[in-house]
């Protein structure tokens, strides 16, 4: 029995329904920012590895295990201080690769329009970039402490469980957010160097990844004390150390609120279509 005009011009009317969330869609492009540096895991994934892995071997050639440190972290070597500061490093920096580069390519290709399209609303825009990005500093992260405790660089013994999972995961949250932020106002890979450059490694650098900040000098301490990275390295240090230069509760709200408002920022952007939409 063959379909009567009615029938195919109702069939074609049925348009397919959402809930609230376009959970499908959601996913497809969750995996699809994981499958994209997955598919190059020698640049994305490896290389930094290897970098944090460099670093610590350099350091505990120039030191082995003669750096004692003093005031907070009285009694603990140089060492197991700087362990935890660059595996959370590498968290940062990936995270903010991973979300930048993925929106900068998408602009420069011209292809950004297949993730515009889909019925995808602008907070899933949000949640599957970021996630992508926060699976990424994790991964690297998870990866290179690994490589830290076998090769016998560092003892990463864990003092704390919470602070190790709330940082790491609000640290990847806030620098996702801020590569999506970097990613979507530069119109080309230069802007997103400078960015790079300009504020991502200063604000890492300067952070107290390789020293305690309490050895500095004004106003460089007011400075550290400023930086929100530092509160993202200090308690995820704490959660190997079970000691901190910072309150760990101020520091969870913190990077707490910049999770939170880095995820709003990159709502508005999306919502707005801020260079993105014509």
């Amino acid at each position: 029995m063959t379909d009567t005009a009615a029938d195919q011009t109702s069939a074609h009317r049925l348009v397919r329904q959402y809930g609230k969330m376009n959970g499908l869609g959601l996913w497809t492009l969750f995996k699809r920012e994981i499958g994209r540096f997955l598919k190059v895991w020698m640049q994305t994934v490896f290389a930094p590895v290897v970098t944090t892995l460099l670093f610590m071997t350099v350091f505990k050639l120039a030191f082995g295990e003669r750096g004692r440190l003093t005031g907070d972290f009285e009694g603990l070597s140089y060492i197991e201080f700087l362990a935890p500061g660059l595996i959370v490093m590498a968290i940062l920096q990936n995270a903010f690769q991973n979300t930048s580069s993925s929106l900068v390519q998408a602009k420069f290709n011209s292809t950004y329009v297949d993730f515009l399209m889909p019925p995808l609303s602008p907070m899933e825009l949000t949640i599957g970039f970021i996630g992508g990005s926060v699976v990424r500093g994790l991964l690297v992260a998870f990866i290179s402490a690994i490589g830290i405790q076998l090769s016998g660089l560092a003892d990463l013994s864990v003092a704390h469980v919470w602070p190790i999972l709330w940082f790491s995961i609000t640290s990847a949250i806030a620098l996702g957010a801020l590569g999506a932020i970097g990613g979507i106002w530069a119109d080309k890979f230069d802007h997103l160097s400078a960015v790079t450059n300009f504020v991502i490694v200063p604000l890492t650098f300067l952070s107290g990844t390789f020293y305690d900040i309490k050895v500095m000098s004004e106003p460089f301490y007011t400075m550290a004390l400023l930086d929100p990275f530092f509160y993202m390295i200090d308690g995820f240090r704490y959660g190997f150390l079970g000691v901190a230069n910072s309150s760990v509760i101020v520091g969870v709200w913190v990077t707490g609120l910049l999770s939170v408002a880095g995820i709003f920022a990159v709502w508005l952007m999306f919502r707005s279509g801020y260079k993105l939409k014509a």
